[in-house]
């Protein structure tokens, strides 16, 4: 992979990932920038795979939607076969496979997995030639994380609650909107827990800013 191609590709978003007691809360902004152009401020960053499972995306949208399609797919096919979707792990595990196998020609994405599975909320951070980590506590992806990742060092609390740590990933990303040019526009933020996918965006967001 040429270094420079990726660093431009991968330099301009901010995705956040929080595990929490009850389920995980996953943020991102909707900037897409092509070097200084803003090429769109709606961009979708966080995909719903199933009740348990979101992904966030950071980097190439042609390569983000490709490699959605083919989890949504895996999804599908594995509850036909299993009777339930893919827990986060699984679904980390076989997004690892599917970039490595293609590490010659990559995708150019940097990827957070995050849900309920049955051994709890689990988050797990993917490079784009199939690195996988699992976070614990929390991760951020894309040019404006050094400053997410500066927040929430501060005020991540273990065993806090999804309701009580949305304002603090939507705080988050605000922070990276402020000092990153290239992570901006509007907030989107997901919750995963046993009872479900819950997306807030627009006036809900702006309750949690106030």
């Amino acid at each position: 992979m040429d270094p420079q191609l990726y660093e431009k590709i991968m330099k301009g978003t901010t995705t956040v990932g929080v595990v929490c007691s009850d389920g995980v809360v996953m943020g991102c902004d909707s900037r897409a920038t092509m070097d200084f152009f803003i090429a769109s401020t709606v961009a979708r960053k966080i995909y719903k795979i199933d009740d348990n499972l979101a992904i966030t995306v950071a980097g190439s949208v042609g390569d983000a939607e490709e490699i959605i399609r083919i989890i949504k797919a895996q999804n599908e096919l594995y509850k036909m076969n299993e009777g339930r979707p893919l827990s986060p792990k699984s679904a980390a595990s076989l997004l690892s496979i599917i970039l490595q196998e293609n590490k010659m020609l990559p995708f150019y994405v940097q990827l957070i997995v995050g849900g309920v599975g049955e051994d709890g909320p689990q988050l797990h951070s993917l490079d784009p030639i199939g690195g996988v980590s699992e976070e614990p506590q929390f991760t951020s992806t894309g040019s404006g994380s050094p400053i997410a990742l500066g927040y929430l060092e501060d005020v991540y609390k273990k065993g806090a609650l999804t309701k009580d740590m949305i304002k603090n990933v939507v705080k988050a990303v605000s922070i990276a909107m402020k000092r990153d040019a290239a992570t901006g526009n509007n907030i989107t933020v997901a919750t995963i827990t046993k009872e479900g996918y819950k997306e807030y965006t627009g006036k809900d967001i702006e309750k949690f800013l106030a």
